[in-house]
């Protein structure tokens, strides 16, 4: 209500009372006050009620939601079931226009209000976890995939000659289709073994540009998160390298917003070199629905032009869940919960490594993965053909979710390309290994409780206990999901 009709309110219930509610209301008004003004992350979380008050007030001013309103077009924002309408809080227009996915909607300022102002925070977000001159962003409703696809696409008119994309290895099937999605040939830059870790081949990204000409290459495409023992590649190097040569560059940052590490490596790469743009999930860094991505860049006028080429309109959904989520949180709680991650990673080390050493295997050296830890599975190997495999499904049926075992010598052929030694990142890795990871979001209870059965799977199969399969007969996770493990 207004100050008009709390004034009213006085006529029908004690003044006093009244004006409680009045100065309970204006708490909920500043808070949206400062949102609006700043356009940050709130440092503390909003309440429900908060939260709730604010996404109503943005739903009434939206068309569909006007009392007189008649709607005589084919698109009103018209919804059969009451039910779908309360869950997306009655913002139905979705976000942009045919043109322009940032583009305001003249028949929705609610949605469209929700659209920039969630652009904004998820900025500052990026910001303060680490990529400091991050120039622009916007929340794509597209997965990490489709959304490399569209940084490709728009690459495509600025670099119309152009044919392949640069890419070092990293077996998971989204990033190398994305790719072909866009109608560009892969040149795969095989991954060199730097101890136990796998890291960028420099001098064979030099090679390859020079052999083709870098007017023949759209961009490098590189990658931070990933599982282990694939490390986040060389960004700074990779960085120093397009801009020698004038490549564009294109980063895959799928889950790297939880790590300090990989969104340094970006700020690097940006400042002493060329990154043009980089894109990030919002499910994994933000654990909210599968559906939506971060795509953010140093130029700002580059990043528009990505926006513009989304065709249309788009859901509104990733957006609302992201700001839903951020406000509840707060950037302390957000800050928290990364702070939380980052020990537990450590936590989770010194589980697997104890565990390893009492089954005969190792922790794989990988420092310079900040997320994924691997356990070797040598002695597994020696000891039955098919235990690693063995160990992948009964995992899966202890409800382990996320662990990633991965055997030796496995072909898989992607849209015509064969890898070998798929799910590895490499041709031969030298030994079977099972990932794990700490993600955002896990918890200590996770970690005791994976540890705990992945120790009895393994003393089961050093006892050649017969072999169990999921009821799919699958190892433990599909590899084509970039789910962080």
């Amino acid at each position: 209500m207004n100050s008009q009709n709390f004034s009213l309110s006085e006529k029908l219930v004690s003044c006093s009372y009244v004006r409680q509610g009045l100065q309970a209301r204006r708490g909920h008004e500043q808070l949206v006050r400062v949102l609006l003004q700043q356009g940050k992350c709130p440092e503390e979380g909003w309440s429900e009620s908060t939260v709730e008050l604010f996404l109503n007030e943005l739903a009434v001013m939206d068309s569909n939601n006007f009392l007189g309103n008649c709607g005589v077009g084919e698109r009103e924002g018209r919804v059969a079931s009451g039910l779908v309408a309360r869950r997306h809080y009655r913002l139905i227009h979705g976000i942009g226009r045919s043109g322009d996915i940032a583009a305001v909607q003249p028949k929705a300022a609610g949605s469209s209000l929700l659209n920039k102002i969630t652009n904004s925070v998820v900025l500052d977000v990026l910001r303060f976890t680490g990529v400091r001159s991050v120039s622009s962003c916007f929340v794509v409703p597209m997965a990490t995939g489709m959304s490399l696809t569209l940084c490709f696409l728009t690459l495509r008119h600025r670099r119309p000659g152009a044919r392949y994309i640069l890419w070092p290895r990293i077996d998971q099937k989204s990033c190398f289709k994305s790719m072909l999605t866009a109608g560009f040939e892969p040149v795969v830059i095989e991954n060199v073994l730097e101890g136990d870790e796998l890291r960028t081949n420099l001098e064979e990204v030099e090679r390859k540009i020079e052999e083709l000409g870098a007017e023949n290459f759209l961009c490098v495409h590189s990658t931070t998160s990933c599982f282990a023992p694939r490390v986040p590649d060389r960004l700074e190097e990779l960085a120093v390298l397009c801009a020698k040569h004038d490549i564009p560059h294109i980063v895959n940052n799928a889950y790297g917003m939880q790590s300090s590490k990989c969104m340094h490596l970006i700020q690097q790469g940006a400042r002493v070199g060329r990154i043009d743009a980089f894109v990030q999930s919002l499910d994994k860094n933000f654990m909210v629905p599968v559906g939506g991505a971060i795509i953010a860049g140093f130029d700002e006028s580059f990043i528009t032009e990505i926006s513009k080429m989304y065709p249309g309109r788009a859901s509104a959904s990733p957006s609302l869940d992201v700001l839903i989520t951020l406000l509840t949180l707060g950037a302390n709680g957000y800050k928290k919960l990364l702070a939380e991650r980052k020990e537990l990673y450590g936590h989770l080390a010194q589980e697997l490594s104890a565990l390893a050493e009492r089954h005969g295997e190792r922790l794989l050296h990988t420092p310079h993965n900040p997320i994924s830890l691997a356990m070797s599975l040598t002695r597994l190997q020696t000891h039955s053909a098919a235990a690693v495999t063995q160990l992948g499904s009964m995992l899966f049926t202890r409800q382990v979710s996320g662990a990633r075992v991965v055997p030796l010598g496995v072909e898989q052929t992607v849209s015509g390309h064969t890898f070998r030694g798929f799910m590895s990142h490499t041709d031969a890795y030298p030994c079977p290994y099972l990932n794990a990871a700490s993600a955002i979001g896990i918890t200590r209870d996770d970690i005791t409780l994976c540890i705990k059965r992945l120790d009895k799977c393994l003393k089961s199969l050093s006892k050649e206990a017969p072999a169990e399969k999921s009821e799919s007969g699958s190892p433990a996770e599909d590899v084509d999901d970039q789910t962080v493990p």
